[in-house]
C-alpha cells in the first residue's frame, strides 16, 4: 500500500525530466510519482515556434490547458481553436487533440489531467506517430 504524502510538496519543473517524445518540452511536475497524489496530474509545457505535440487522446481523463505566453492552435476532433496568453481550454475525455505553436516565439502553458487512468499505460492513446518514437514513454512525473 502506498502511503499518501500529508504535507505540502513543492516540485520545480527543472527537477523532472522533459518528455519530448511527442514534441515540445512537457514536464509533469505534480503526479502520483512526484507527490503521491491520487486524483490527477499536471505540469508545464513549452513549444518553440513551429513545434507541435502530436495528435492523441485520453480515454480516462479530461485535460485542462492554460496558456501563459505565446500563440497556440489546438485542433480538437478536426476543429481548430486559436489560443493566446490568458486563454484556457477544456479537452473532454476521448477527444482527439493536437497542439501547435502558431506564433513566432516560445509558447508556454500549464496543464492538468483528471481523473487518473487505471494504469499509466492506459492514459494516453497516440493517433499520430510520435515525433521521436525511439524515446521511451516516461512514467507520469517524468523519466527517472
Amino acid at each position: 500500500m502506498t502511503t499518501a504524502i500529508t504535507r505540502t510538496v513543492k516540485v520545480a519543473a527543472g527537477e523532472v525530466a522533459a518528455n519530448t517524445r511527442r514534441g515540445g518540452d512537457i514536464r509533469v511536475t505534480l503526479s502520483p510519482r512526484t507527490v503521491a497524489c491520487t486524483s490527477g496530474f499536471g505540469g508545464v509545457m513549452s513549444l518553440e515556434a513551429g513545434d507541435f505535440i502530436t495528435e492523441h487522446y485520453h480515454p480516462y481523463s479530461e485535460e485542462f490547458l492554460h496558456v501563459v505566453t505565446g500563440r497556440l492552435e489546438m485542433t480538437l476532433d478536426g476543429e481548430k481553436i486559436a489560443l493566446g496568453p490568458g486563454d484556457s481550454l477544456y479537452v473532454p475525455i476521448g477527444v482527439r487533440h493536437r497542439l501547435v505553436n502558431a506564433g513566432e516565439s516560445t509558447a508556454t502553458c500549464a496543464f492538468h489531467l483528471s481523473p487518473l487512468a487505471p494504469r499509466p499505460d492506459l492514459g494516453h492513446v497516440d493517433t499520430e506517430e510520435a515525433q521521436s518514437p525511439e524515446l521511451e514513454n516516461p512514467q507520469v512525473g517524468g523519466a527517472p
